[in-house]
């Protein structure tokens, strides 16, 4: 496992099958939450076996440290700001923030092309924070992709998402998964999440788990599976 800054992005990364020197024949960039970073879902990706695929390797990048002012402007690592509630309800979304992540993640997409994966054998993944960035940027990315895994979280700028999509990605394969007791992207988020995007004919295999905001074994076992189904042969 090695940990290295590029352009401006901490990351961990390690190859699966234990060669280091072996070539990856797929790359999987995984987003973490709000606060964590990314030595966040090591673990679960150290507990899939994608031995079926061949070497694979996992990217994980940390997010930039930027104040929150949800919690009352204390600097965390955040893709995006978040801001409370207007006072009718209405969700306030930090555009500046959303379009500089989404960059970000599209340079990381890039990244991996550049070192010998194409586009279509990459998988970008993300969890609450990082699932909202995964559809932001998964389906505007430039490149056909492999899939995009959403656990936990939503889809911002939907109301841009019909516009902004990428031909290349409108049939990309999503997999979709939430906790049904989770209180702090409440299943209906991921709920309207996965509506808008079957609207549009986007491919979504949604999953529920008896939990809350967090991962549990079923569904990285699931997880597993549809990785090797759509990365395999």
């Amino acid at each position: 496992m090695t940990a290295s800054t590029d352009t401006r992005i901490e990351l961990i990364e390690f190859t699966t099958g234990g060669d280091a020197n072996a070539r990856p024949v797929a790359s999987i960039v995984v987003l973490h939450g709000l606060g964590a970073d990314g030595s966040d879902f090591v673990p679960v990706a150290q507990a899939m076996d994608l031995s079926a695929v061949g070497p694979v390797r996992f990217v994980f990048p940390s997010a930039p440290v930027r104040p929150v002012t949800l919690n009352a402007g204390y600097e965390m690592r955040a893709w995006y700001d978040i801001e409370p509630p207007a006072p009718d309800g209405t969700r306030r979304e930090d555009r500046p923030g959303l379009r500089q992540s989404q960059a970000l993640v599209q340079q990381l997409i890039d990244r991996e092309v550049q070192r010998g994966v194409a586009a279509e054998r990459v998988v970008l993944m993300g969890f609450s924070q990082g699932c909202a960035m995964t559809l932001l940027a998964g389906v505007r990315a430039p490149q056909r992709l492999a899939g995009l895994v959403a656990l936990s979280g939503y889809l911002p700028l939907a109301d841009a998402t019909a516009v902004e999509r990428s031909p290349a990605n409108r049939d990309t394969p999503v997999f979709m998964a939430h906790g049904d007791q989770d209180d702090v992207v409440v299943p209906a988020r991921g709920e309207a999440a996965r509506d808008t995007l079957t609207a549009l004919g986007q491919p979504v295999d949604w999953r529920t788990y008896p939990m809350g905001h967090e991962v549990c074994m079923d569904e990285v076992l699931d997880l597993n599976t549809w990785l090797v189904q759509r990365l395999a042969g």
